[in-house]
């Protein structure tokens, strides 16, 4: 059973009906909730939309198992200056639930996100390939360390995990299909141009990247988003079904 999380009325909803669903969408002033904000965004008993970070605390919470996105956040380029790391790393280390994306988003550096998620002993599967998957892009020429190839095969590496007590998710990098997939690497290192001349940084600059290079890709990125989400909740789907079979 789908349950979108978000931040309504002072409570971290797990389970949103449409009417809230479309709100989200169309209402000015949504708040973007992490780790960080959902104190607040709660206190205030304002609407939120829920990061890779916020939606692990819901999921966490309400003992859900599987959670689908398109990309998770990682770390930033030009960390060495900025430190602009994603708080998704450090929640999907306390969290135990499987996420299933398209790898990170291809704005971010990709070889030291993946470091990260070593360090933080995240767990990582490439979903019938042997690749890190770079969000628009199936492939990225970075090398997973585990590679699964059924729901199955990833439903037990969970039980496994937890079975034995340690903490932390498990990531299904899983990639975009090919027909809708493209190399968006023109387009990313003009969106980065772009948020460094306009000082675009913070919590502004992700959304400001994608819609830039939607922008410039005149929409394929974003039909590229809608068919790689939707290829992941049909995987995730599965998942949570194996998983829920193990009992």
């Amino acid at each position: 059973v789908p349950a979108p999380v978000a931040v309504v009325a002072g409570k971290l909803q797990v389970g949103c009906t449409e009417d809230i669903l479309h709100r989200l969408a169309s209402e000015p002033g949504v708040s973007k909730v992490s780790r960080r904000d959902l104190p607040v965004v709660l206190a205030q008993g304002s609407l939120g939309a829920t990061t890779v970070s916020g939606t692990l605390i819901g999921a966490g919470l309400a003992g859900i198992g599987v959670f689908v996105t398109g990309g998770i956040g990682g770390v930033h380029r030009g960390v060495a200056d900025t430190w602009d790391i994603s708080a998704d790393l450090g929640e999907l280390a306390q969290h135990n639930v499987a996420v299933v994306s398209a790898g990170a988003k291809s704005i971010l550096d990709l070889p030291k996100t993946l470091e990260v998620l070593e360090t933080q002993g995240i767990t990582v599967l490439g979903y019938g390939t042997d690749e890190f998957p770079a969000f628009f892009t199936p492939r990225s020429g970075l090398a997973v360390a585990h590679r699964a190839d059924s729901p199955d095969e990833v439903a037990r590496t969970m039980h496994a995990k937890w079975g034995l007590g340690l903490t932390g998710g498990v990531l299904v990098a899983n990639p975009v299909p090919d027909a809708a997939g493209f190399d968006a690497a023109g387009a990313t290192e003009e969106a980065l141009a772009a948020a460094e001349r306009q000082g675009v940084e913070g919590k502004a600059l992700t959304p400001f990247l994608l819609k830039f290079i939607a922008e410039a890709t005149e929409g394929k990125s974003l039909a590229a988003n809608v068919a790689l989400v939707k290829h992941n909740a049909m995987v995730g789907g599965r998942i949570a079904k194996a998983y829920a079979a193990l009992g």
